[in-house]
């Protein structure tokens, strides 16, 4: 334990050093470099994508973009020039955009896929905090990708909302006019000076080449707002009055489950969500009776880990300042992942159903450019099926700013059932209490963070904790991560994401990157090394129970293909609980075990802007007692413009010695996503696992008739995979377990 404390002092005190260095450089290069000037348009601009009115020939021009991506020294082959004006209602944008008509393009579909088709993109940050901000981006099809920015350059694309754009294209450039609502924008008005941090970036995939009007280092991505420039507002941008929104949808479904041999079940729904601007950037979001069905499905995975898997949230009401509430602690300490609320497993089929969800608020956003706040109340419907009482889930977080990127930030969290006996009750509550410091350098080369959690159940038990901190360092040459975190016993976080308790973990690695010259930098980016290691150790056990150690490296070709392996991966097992290796409910391993085994890994990504593009990543070696050979690929085929025809392939080979289990598990997943228009997507896929024994198929036709306003019909059917016999009855291969078919309208109406 003393050990323990030591090395969380260490991480405090590095941490904080780093931060004072943060302090001394409080502005960055290109803000006082990169300056753009905006002013009001005197007349009517017209989103025709031609910018032939007298406001833009006025407008002052950003141009001479520097390449990120393949280097950093030098400007852009392509030429891009950009113009900003504003009226009372919108801030305009407008791009002409160098590159002769020959594009690569993903898809016609909304939110395409970062690095996937040529785009000119904008980034925003209102509050010049450099941590949080707005992207959006358009392709040459006039396609259309809005993201949040969290974290200083992560972007989460699921983010929802109204903004207009027209692109013209011509024999030798595409020039690109985008007009974002104020009302959609979260920033605070001054009378006196009023700055934003902005960044315009470009993506020209014909030639691989990536760029950017204030200069990014190429280690970084095109999202990073450490390197933005300034956007400097003539008169202050226009107070956004009354800013509310409601989005009320119908629902009408048909569903039936074979396995229960019950009737087909018919219903109809309705509800509504609601956005109300309580100041210009903090928004309150309230939910009626929501439903999910026209959520995509989830991407099925082998699972060879005695833990629960990760599934990323898709649900648009939880999305907006995510990371307020879903970034306390690191990937496996989080004490929040909305995923919890209004989802669960049902044991029958293996994967997440809805839980009705009755009502809910959420409170998030700025209270002024130091202070950031959140607050979450929902309700969920009491499940029998899946033996859920009704249940209450808050959570309440506040972030306060700190030197020139870092801040202090305290959460508190609570989930608590109803409707059970007082006895049981007073045993279900579960809350968590908890302190975080983040760090993020000025320049963008140091990061990370310390926090203490603790939980709080009605036992007051002992070592219902976790206190951890991680340290991050880049540059183009080198780079380290560092963590170590002790997760107490008896800590619990039923809101959260915590498949390991009772444990101190360090683990870290180093990153080579050597960037050629000459000839072969026309062929090559970099070649890289990355030797990593990871232990756990047990407390309760008072041993070691799992390690590993790996060199790894690989190669980034120019033409965006790359081949990454590993020389060589260690990794050591003690089971402290039997476990069946083949995941296939055969003969298990005793508990009390232990196993070193080796393995050799090699992938590799083809150049994705051909039609066709694939990736393979094989694993082949030791396993616990055995071998095994796996291999994981996607195969896709692009059919440009309209969308990507692809099939996903996962094979696993394990061979065990008697008497324990052989297995060969198979995930393949066909999938189609298809956009007619800008306006009218397919999507379908088919899965079969029999791992889980299950196939499953989901396709779902997307309406988008006005801007965020949507005709969805979903169908989805579930199949066993292969024979066998469950709860004392028979099944054969594609035998249905159940379908649904729904459809679902809802429409974005501005009061």
């Amino acid at each position: 334990m003393k050990t323990f404390f030591t090395n969380f002092l260490v991480y405090f005190l590095l941490l904080f050093a780093f931060s004072a260095e943060t302090f001394a450089q409080n502005i960055g290069v290109n803000e006082e470099k990169y300056r753009l000037t905006i002013r009001k348009a005197k007349g009517k601009i017209i989103l025709d994508g031609k910018i032939d009115e007298d406001d833009w020939q006025k407008a002052e021009v950003a141009g001479n973009f520097w390449q990120f991506f393949p280097f950093d020294s030098s400007r852009t082959s392509f030429k891009t020039e950009v113009r900003t004006v504003f009226d009372d209602n919108f801030l305009y944008i407008a791009a002409v955009c160098m590159q002769p008509n020959k594009y690569i393009v993903t898809s016609l579909r909304r939110d395409f896929a970062r690095g996937t088709s040529d785009v000119f993109g904008i980034n925003l940050d209102p509050f010049k905090d450099k941590l949080n901000g707005f992207n959006f981006a358009v392709s040459p099809y006039n396609v259309q990708r809005e993201g949040l920015i969290f974290n200083g350059q992560e972007l989460s694309i699921d983010w929802d909302n109204k903004w207009y754009s027209k692109v013209t294209n011509l024999e030798d450039r595409w020039i690109v006019e985008i007009a974002l609502p104020f009302k959609t924008l979260r920033y605070k008005r001054n009378e006196d000076k009023n700055e934003w941090l902005i960044n315009f970036v470009q993506n020209d995939l014909v030639k691989n080449e990536a760029g950017a009007w204030a200069p990014i280092p190429r280690i970084f991505p095109g999202a990073a707002l450490a390197f933005s420039g300034t956007l400097v507002w003539e008169e202050p941008p226009p107070h956004q009055g009354a800013n509310v929104s409601v989005i009320p949808y119908l629902l009408g479904s048909a569903d039936k489950d074979f396995q229960q041999k019950t009737p087909a079940n018919q219903r109809f729904n309705a509800g509504f969500d609601a956005k109300v601007a309580v100041t210009p950037s903090l928004n309150l979001d309230l939910t009626v009776n929501p439903d999910f069905a026209q959520v995509e499905v989830d991407r099925q995975v082998t699972n060879l880990s005695r833990f629960e898997l990760f599934f990323p949230e898709r649900r648009q009401f939880f999305l907006e300042n995510s990371d307020l509430f879903g970034s306390f602690g690191l990937n496996n300490s989080n004490p929040f992942f909305s995923r919890r609320i209004g989802l669960a497993r049902n044991p029958n089929t293996g994967f997440n159903e809805k839980v009705p969800i009755l009502a809910g608020a959420r409170l998030s956003g700025r209270i002024n450019k130091d202070w950031r706040i959140g607050v979450l109340n929902m309700q969920t419907a009491r499940q029998d099926n899946l033996s859920l009482p009704s249940t209450n889930f808050g959570m309440f977080a506040l972030q306060r700013r700190v030197f020139a990127r870092s801040n202090v930030a305290f959460f508190a969290t609570n989930k608590e059932p109803f409707n059970l006996d007082k006895d049981t009750l007073k045993q279900a509550f579960n809350r968590v209490l908890g302190l975080e410091y983040n760090l993020a350098s000025t320049n963008n080369r140091w990061a990370g963070k310390v926090f203490y959690h603790r939980s709080l159940s009605p036992e007051n038990l002992a070592n219902q904790y976790i206190a951890a901190g991680r340290i991050i360092y880049n540059k183009p040459t080198f780079g380290f991560t560092n963590r170590f975190e002790n997760i107490g016993e008896n800590y619990s976080a039923d809101m959260g994401f915590v498949p390991r308790k009772g444990t101190l973990r360090n683990a870290g690695d180093l990153t080579f990157t050597y960037y050629p010259k000459g000839k072969i930098a026309k062929k090559i980016n970099n070649y890289f090394l990355n030797p990593d290691y990871d232990v756990i150790y047990g407390i309760p056990q008072g041993r070691i129970l799992d390690w590993d150690a790996g060199l790894f490296g690989g190669i980034q070709f120019q033409n965006s293909a790359n081949l990454e392996f590993a020389l060589v991966r260690f990794d050591y097992t003690y089971l402290f609980a039997p476990f069946d290796p083949s995941n296939t409910g055969g003969a298990q391993l005793p508990a009390n075990t232990s196993y070193l085994y080796r393995s050799h890994r090699i992938g590799f990504n083809s150049n994705i802007r051909k039609p066709v593009f694939f990736n393979v990543f094989t694993r082949f070696g030791d396993y616990f007692n055995g071998r095994i050979f796996a291999v994981q690929s996607a195969i896709n085929y692009r059919l440009q413009p309209y969308g990507i025809f692809a099939i996903d392939f996962n094979y696993n080979r394990i061979r065990l010695p008697a008497p324990y289990s052989n297995s060969d598990l198979l995930l393949i997943g066909p999938r189609v996503e298809l956009a007619f228009s800008t306006k009218l997507f397919f999507t379908a896929i088919m899965q079969y696992n029999n791992q889980v024994n299950n196939v499953n198929f989901n396709a779902r036709v997307q309406w988008r008739f006005k801007p965020v306003s949507d005709l969805f019909i979903v169908y989805t059917d579930n199949y066993y995979a292969t024979e066998g016999i469950e709860n004392g009855a028979a099944f054969r291969s594609f035998q249905p377990k159940n379908r649904a078919l729904v459809f679902k309208l809802t429409y974005w109406l501005n009061i």
